[in-house]
């Protein structure tokens, strides 16, 4: 059983950690409640901005000793940013926890992001990539074709116009206004006991001089979901990129469990539909697979396929119909249980890692979900059963909630093929 301990701050800052003893490591994580998702459009990626230049400088250490600090101790240090949040995190020998929790907690709070121009050009570097990638680039189209203009559908990088031109003074003025104590969970995993990362949290936070008490920052929930959308990028590349999916669920709905096996049956796994079908039995593609995401308030649920030419308008037929058996509850011999013992599995698995703990931990709490003991997790994916599964998928899958993206040499033939899954969304694009 998972045991954490749960505290507040003076500031607001909510800080929760769990001793594993058995392991001589520290997993750590500043998790703000800021992500693209937060932002105007005119700021569009400066929550991904700041996450870079949380690195190149504090008031304690600058860019070189903070990297420095870390390759000395043999410790991780990163961070990432996603639609509803951002996280720098840690793994650090026990030993040398004050040390990194320090210097991260500087980073958080005090940054006094130097080199903004050059770290610029690295940010506009990513986005080209992102550009030349179309593997990455159809997945920000297809949140696009879902969410339209909702910030949800503008990828979290960010675009080349805001990050060209915004202001050291506009990011600043962003960071002030997201990373304060009421916004921000602490967590940590590994070798610590609680009262002791209490405790110095408290005396290097007096040092950084963190915001006084504030609330969480309140997300404004999207009042209401625009028609599925349609979206494509000309590329001359090999492959057609296509993702086809509709709105998901949110994460704290309890169809959550339900929705992690339908998508490891459709396919999130090597033995799933799509994979076997489409890789295995036909060879018609060598990447293909079924994601989802949970966020406050909605979801992505969708299929991805990369394929030549002459495979993608079978591709996408399949996967229309292989969705389709779900929905009508033509579940194959086995297959419920296949993946509940598959999806049990790999959380045992990763409760063996003080990242994943660590992770856990602080995404359920900045995300205000629901922290689920792990024999309660195990009892929820067992109560789903045939009928909750294909009554899920009839839910968020019809034909008539399905939006498309896609990168390729030819929209025509992008079109052509999204017909075999939503003929409504090819004849509304074209009449548009």
């Amino acid at each position: 059983m998972q045991k954490y301990v749960l505290s507040e701050l003076d500031s607001g800052e909510r800080v929760i950690s769990e001793k594993v003893p058995s392991v001589r490591s520290v997993s750590l994580g500043f998790w703000i409640g800021a992500g693209s998702r937060d932002e105007r459009p005119d700021r569009a990626g400066v929550s991904h901005f700041i996450e870079h230049l949380l690195f190149k400088g504090s008031r304690s250490y600058d860019a070189q000793q903070i990297a420095e600090t870390f390759d000395a101790m043999g410790a991780e240090l990163n961070a990432a940013t996603s639609r509803e949040h951002t996280v720098v995190y840690s793994r650090v020998p026990d030993q040398h926890v004050d040390k990194a929790l320090e210097v991260m907690t500087d980073m958080v709070f005090a940054p006094v992001f130097a080199e903004v121009d050059q770290e610029r050009e690295v940010v506009l570097e990513e986005i080209a990539m992102y550009e030349d990638t179309p593997q990455e680039l159809v997945h920000d189209l297809f949140s696009e074709a879902v969410f339209g203009s909702h910030a949800l559908g503008r990828p979290v990088i960010g675009t080349d116009e805001v990050i060209s031109t915004i202001s050291k003074r506009a990011i600043a003025g962003y960071h002030r206004s997201m990373y304060t104590g009421g916004n921000i969970v602490v967590s940590a995993a590994g070798n610590i006991a609680h009262d002791r990362f209490v405790a110095l949290l408290q005396r290097f936070e007096a040092r950084s001089a963190v915001t006084p008490r504030t609330s969480p920052h309140v997300r404004r929930p999207i009042a209401q979901l625009p028609p599925p959308g349609l979206r494509f990028q000309r590329k001359d590349t090999e492959q057609y990129h296509v993702c086809l999916g509709a709105p998901g669920i949110a994460r704290s709905d309890r169809r959550r469990f339900a929705a992690s096996l339908l998508d490891s049956i459709l396919g999130g796994s090597a033995s799933s539909r799509l994979f076997q079908e489409i890789r295995e039995k036909r060879g018609m593609a060598y990447s293909v697979y079924s994601f989802g995401s949970q966020y406050t308030d909605t979801g992505l649920v969708g299929v991805y396929v990369g394929t030549r030419e002459e495979n993608i308008g079978p591709c996408v037929e399949i996967c229309a119909e292989q969705i389709a058996e779900i929905v009508d509850g033509k579940l194959r011999n086995g297959e419920l249980d296949r993946a509940k013992e598959s999806m049990k599995g790999r959380i045992m698995l990763s409760m063996e890692s003080t990242s994943n703990r660590m992770s856990r931990l602080g995404k359920s709490l900045i995300s205000d979900s629901e922290l689920l003991t792990f024999e309660r997790i195990i009892a929820e994916i067992d109560a789903v059963d045939e009928d909750a599964l294909a009554e899920l998928a009839g839910v968020l899958l019809p034909p008539e909630r399905l939006s498309a993206s896609g990168v390729g040499p030819d929209e025509d033939r992008f079109r052509a093929a999204v017909g075999h899954a939503n003929p409504d969304l090819v004849a509304r694009a074209a009449a548009a």
